[in-house]
């Protein structure tokens, strides 16, 4: 008598190892006015982020980058499909999972640096003067050594930045969430802070979803580029960025291999 066997089930790979994902995620608005037909931000978004990878995601203005981080953060809820980061599909585990770092800075003026540093930790129950002392090793370590005690008015724009960074990094979550962190910076200085991004991420590791219009960036700071489709946005090509760390930027956009990677990124915008 033959016995039948079944093939091993393979179990799906943890959602804790995988950092994030998103499946079949939908996220629609209400239109401003009644007659107008609801507005389509997302629509059917699958993304998996592995843990300890660097995921730029870019795609036309109003395709609904900045809601996919949202979503991520647990600041808001898809109308379909799931968001789960670091294990947690809840608002509430999602946002324990994540950090967010906005656009804009958002540094409180009348804070030091080192002051507007501690904050993510004091509204953790913090003491300010204890999550200044834990905030004031970083700064030497990311370049802000001596400007700990300076107002936000005094500092560079690329300064400001790298203490919001801090902030965020500060908040000891496991992912990190990055929103056109640069995108109000002059070029010279956004190349700058690019090198400065991708040497801090090697210092310090986390799982990375990092939106921006710009390509190049996409491709310099990750490991794996999503282009994203006119609005209702949706993947419409993931490039794999196997190059090798740590990167030089003026050397790594002359490779030829990055060449091809930027027009295979322009081309998926376009298509």
């Amino acid at each position: 008598m033959q016995m039948k066997t079944e093939a091993p089930v393979q179990e799906p790979l943890s959602l804790k190892e995988t950092g994030l994902a998103l499946s079949e995620v939908s996220r629609r608005y209400r239109a401003r006015r009644r007659r107008e037909p609801r507005v389509e931000a997302l629509d059917g978004v699958d993304l998996e982020v592995r843990a300890g990878e660097v995921l730029g995601v870019v795609g036309p203005s109003g395709c609904g980058k900045s809601t996919l981080l949202e979503l991520v953060a647990g600041l808001q809820e898809p109308d379909s499909g799931t968001v789960t980061a670091a294990g947690a599909s809840d608002v509430r585990g999602r946002r324990a999972a994540c950090a967010y770092m906005p656009q804009r800075d958002l540094l409180l003026p009348w804070r030091s640096a080192l002051a507007n540093a501690g904050l993510a930790l004091e509204c953790q129950g913090v003491r300010p003067a204890e999550a200044r002392r834990r905030a004031a090793p970083l700064f030497e370590r990311f370049g802000l050594a001596h400007f700990e005690r300076v107002r936000p008015a005094d500092l560079s724009g690329g300064m400001r930045q790298r203490v919001a960074f801090l902030r965020t990094l500060l908040a000891g979550r496991p992912i990190l969430l990055l929103d056109e962190p640069f995108g109000a910076l002059d070029s010279l200085t956004r190349a700058g802070m690019q090198e400065w991004l991708a040497d801090a991420l090697v210092k310090e590791p986390r799982t990375v979803l990092l939106v921006t219009h710009d390509v190049q960036e996409a491709l310099f700071l990750s490991d794996r580029v999503a282009v994203l489709s006119p609005r209702p946005g949706h993947v419409v090509a993931q490039l794999e960025v196997d190059l090798d760390r740590p990167r030089a930027r003026r050397e790594l956009i002359a490779d030829p291999a990055f060449g091809l990677l930027e027009r295979q990124a322009l081309e998926a915008l376009s298509a």
